[in-house]
């Protein structure tokens, strides 16, 4: 099965920018592109036993309107997706992808994406979905929940994507991060981007050890690698190092299984999403 790069995009202002994260990626990759927009079923007729309130007739009425009403509201939905995905594709077009395909799917976006996983080469979300003007200091409903679900690395991108000219490695030393390594020098995604690696914490021997086994991957492979070791919680220094460097596009280990490192990882990697202004390209 050839993979693709699979963009999720809702209408909301995040779609812009999920289609040029998308594109840029697509490129990079050499890899098909597809947009998707999964149509959940929110209108359900009700089901409340009316019989006591109003007559046989006119609750049979009533019923009959409702699931018209219903009707007209997924043909309106199903007419506003097919919409985004044609605005979607003509953007690429504009961006030089000839190619790209828009798929529309019924049901929740996570179930619907658990069942494309095995196509999936890259995952393209926006940091925020269709309610981003009335909650700007939340994920996206559906956010969390793929990128506890997946199994496929993720780019989630703020409002606006630029291509990245510099990315940072949050490295902790873990087998995550030092995937993540590896994925950096062995991918054409971010091939001859500088790659700076950061580690937040105490500075050790062990750590300084890991450190400079990942810089020599990675300039062995050509790539430019700053390294840094700086005291302080992850996500303030991951931040901070990210403004003072003009770093473009930032690499996280994605949530863990475990409660454990649920606790230790998830929480540093909910906080960046959250907040950062950046891409952001989560690997399991």
């Amino acid at each position: 099965m050839k993979t693709r790069v699979l963009a999720c995009i809702d209408g909301s202002s995040y779609t812009h920018a999920v289609c040029d994260a998308a594109v840029w990626a697509s490129q990079r990759l050499d890899a098909p592109l597809k947009f998707l927009h999964a149509l959940h079923r929110k209108h359900e007729v009700a089901s409340t036993d009316l019989s006591g309130s109003i007559g046989l007739d006119a609750r049979e009425s009533l019923l009959e309107e409702l699931v018209s009403l219903d009707e007209k509201r997924n043909k309106l939905a199903m007419e506003r997706g097919r919409q985004i995905l044609s605005i979607a594709k003509d953007r690429a077009r504009t961006a030089g992808n000839d190619t790209a395909e828009g798929c529309q799917r019924h049901g929740g976006l996570v179930e619907t994406l658990t069942e494309l996983q095995e196509g999936i080469r890259l995952l393209v979300l926006g940091q925020r979905g269709e309610a981003a003007s009335v909650a700007s200091e939340h994920l996206g409903s559906h956010l969390e929940r793929v990128v506890r679900a997946m199994q496929r690395p993720i780019l989630v991108t703020p409002a606006e994507f630029r291509a990245p000219k510099k990315v940072m490695l949050a490295f902790d030393g873990s087998a995550t991060t030092r995937k993540g390594v590896d994925m950096v020098a062995g991918s054409p995604l971010l091939r001859g981007l500088p790659c700076h690696l950061v580690m937040a914490g105490s500075d050790t021997a062990e750590k300084r050890a890991k450190l400079e086994q990942a810089r020599k991957t990675l300039e062995d492979a050509g790539i430019e690698a700053p390294t840094a070791i700086l005291p302080g919680e992850s996500e303030l220094v991951l931040r901070q190092y990210q403004q003072d460097k003009g770093i473009d596009l930032i690499i996280m280990g994605a949530y863990g299984h475990s409660r454990i490192r649920r606790l230790l990882i998830g929480s540093t990697t909910t906080a960046m999403l959250r907040q950062s202004v950046v891409p952001v390209l989560l690997l399991r």
